[in-house]
């Protein structure tokens, strides 16, 4: 698995873009308008980036980070053999697979299998 992003929930996001933009360089990639809310994606030099999303409904703070899998299914059988939480069972999503899994501190980690 290789880490892909970290969604951070946000109360401002002018402010919180203009943070991740000009202090710590990172650039825009997507910029989406979702019903009550915003997500912006950020890209940076490595191979993870930042989902920041801002609304009413989730407290600010971390709320997931992505990885990206070869074979989501054999990796969420792995890890229902060790005893996690499996939150999401893999679907199918447009660009590929994901499923979700909580960390011991609530955390969600989403694991993604794209498309070849």
């Amino acid at each position: 698995m290789k880490i892909r992003y970290a969604t951070v929930i946000v109360n401002d996001m002018e402010e919180s873009v203009k943070f991740y933009t000009e202090t710590l360089d990172f650039t825009i990639d997507e910029v989406f308008d979702v019903p009550g809310g915003k997500i912006t994606l950020l890209n940076g030099d490595g191979f993870a980036g930042f989902e920041l999303i801002e609304h009413p409904s989730y407290d600010v703070g971390i709320y997931s980070i992505g990885m990206d899998v070869e074979d989501i299914h054999e990796e969420i059988k792995k890890l229902e053999d060790k005893g996690a939480n499996i939150a999401l069972k893999p679907i199918e999503t447009q660009v590929g697979y994901m499923a979700r899994v909580i960390d011991p501190n609530g955390i969600n980690i989403v694991l993604v299998q794209h498309k070849k």
